[in-house]
């Protein structure tokens, strides 16, 4: 199974594929899409659709995954991502992938046990579960995002989603569950 899983937005786009056999994940490929912010916005959204596009026909994924837009202070931003996402999904679309979408929070839960966890702990856990090394990850949020979306939608494929975490405090979940921990020297 292969899956593409995308935090869009109009300015970064981020992506990862990942191939999952069972519960076993390795990552094949992940990025961002840069798009300068002097492009208008039509301009932006080919290019996100045409890179994606380029993914897409390089990887031939299975499922399609995508972060649900979630409403800001800035309502102009809260439209321009959901132009982003329209064109995400519609490269998905139209290479006829069946296409999931997945709240900020279901996507943070499911890889960290914590709905409102912080970027840096989704950057981490994601390093975890994937087996490799925080230092080999572009720093990009947008990527980790992504492939935090993607391991999301593996999760759900297999059937478990998130279990439900009894810690109260990133350290508290650490120490309930050491091996999904890795230790950085």
């Amino acid at each position: 199974m292969i899956i593409l899983g995308v935090d869009p937005g109009t300015l970064f786009t981020g992506y990862a594929v990942l191939s999952g056999v069972n519960e076993k994940l390795e990552m094949l490929c992940c990025d961002v899409i840069k798009i300068p912010a002097k492009n208008k916005l039509p301009l932006r959204l080919k290019q996100i659709y045409d890179a994606l596009v380029d993914v897409i026909e390089e990887y031939k994924p299975d499922e399609f995954a995508i972060e649900t837009a979630f409403y800001g202070k800035n309502v102009q931003s809260t439209l321009k991502l959901g132009h982003a996402r329209g064109v995400s999904i519609l490269a998905a679309v139209n290479k006829q992938i069946p296409t999931t979408e997945y709240s900020p929070r279901e996507v943070k839960k499911s890889v960290s046990g914590l709905g409102a966890a912080s970027k840096e702990q989704v950057r981490y856990m994601v390093c975890s579960i994937l087996n490799i090394k925080s230092d080999s990850l572009p720093k990009a949020t947008d990527i980790s995002d992504a492939i935090a979306v993607a391991i999301c939608h593996h999760n759900k494929l297999l059937g478990g989603g998130t279990k439900k975490s009894k810690a109260s405090s990133w350290e508290a979940y650490i120490k309930e569950n050491p091996k999904k921990v890795i230790r950085q020297t």
